[in-house]
């Protein structure tokens, strides 16, 4: 789902655990959003915020850990021109299919969510939803989207402190289900990786994004998403928690 590439082996195998673990899970993920996204309440709550936080269509976004495409397809059904990527060949297969019956469907292409190859000033909008915690440099990842932007373009990033407990006491007592590679591969070594894994406040996340300079950085709660989870339930092997969009605007300045 996300990658970085790096020079030593003990790297590699950590970003190697990451990428077989999304791309094992494709399908169920998959299954998920497509029932998740059947609702007509979740649907439109989605809709509303991609509305909100983004430049209007057809603005052009790109949607990095695409995954199987969930805010991509959405963001292309509301008009605007959008670019998905994702290192998981299993998650972009099940994204593809999706799009293949849309009149302007989204692009789907192998991709590191930590250095996109676009030229610099591509894009009018970056999106990452569910991204950020699982890279081993976020603060880099989120300097290179920065540099994507074009003047006054707009990141959006929706997350939440997925274990902030760390993730053995979320799973310490509870059945993860269909979810047992989970422990397997997201082990101690992965997680002592990813600075954000593990995090208690969403602040940290947000402090990233002032750190690359983006400007107006704003953090809100999605307290319907919450309320809508509760109601329909969430993934298999996953709490419910309070979901956040943080947003920012590019200067159009060269990253440092």
């Amino acid at each position: 789902m996300t990658g970085e590439t790096g020079p030593t082996t003990a790297v590699v195998d950590v970003q190697d655990n990451i990428n077989r673990y999304w791309d094992g899970r494709a399908t169920g993920y998959n299954a998920h959003h497509v029932h998740q996204i059947s609702n007509t309440e979740i649907r439109k709550a989605w809709a509303n915020l991609w509305r909100r936080v983004l430049p209007p269509p057809p603005a052009r976004v790109l949607d990095v850990g695409t995954g199987t495409g969930h805010a991509a397809l959405m963001l292309a059904e509301l008009g605007y021109d959008v670019v998905g990527i994702d290192l998981a060949p299993g998650m972009l297969e099940q994204a593809r299919s999706k799009a293949a019956g849309l009149s302007r469907p989204p692009v789907f292409l192998p991709g590191d969510a930590v250095n996109p190859q676009f030229e610099p000033g591509s894009f009018d909008a970056v999106t990452a939803r569910y991204v950020l915690w699982t890279l081993r440099t976020p603060d880099v990842a989120v300097q290179r989207w920065r540099a994507l932007l074009r003047p006054g373009g707009t990141l959006a990033v929706v997350d939440s402190t997925w274990f902030p407990h760390g993730v053995g006491a979320s799973r310490a007592g509870r059945d993860t289900g269909p979810l047992p590679d989970f422990a397997e591969l997201y082990d101690d070594a992965v997680l002592s990786a990813l600075p954000l894994a593990e995090s208690a406040t969403i602040d940290d996340s947000a402090d990233l994004v002032r750190a690359a300079m983006f400007r107006d950085v704003t953090v809100e709660p999605l307290a319907e998403m919450l309320e809508l989870d509760r109601r329909f339930g969430v993934a298999d092997g996953h709490e419910v928690r309070t979901q956040y969009v943080i947003t920012g605007r590019s200067d159009g300045r060269p990253a440092q």
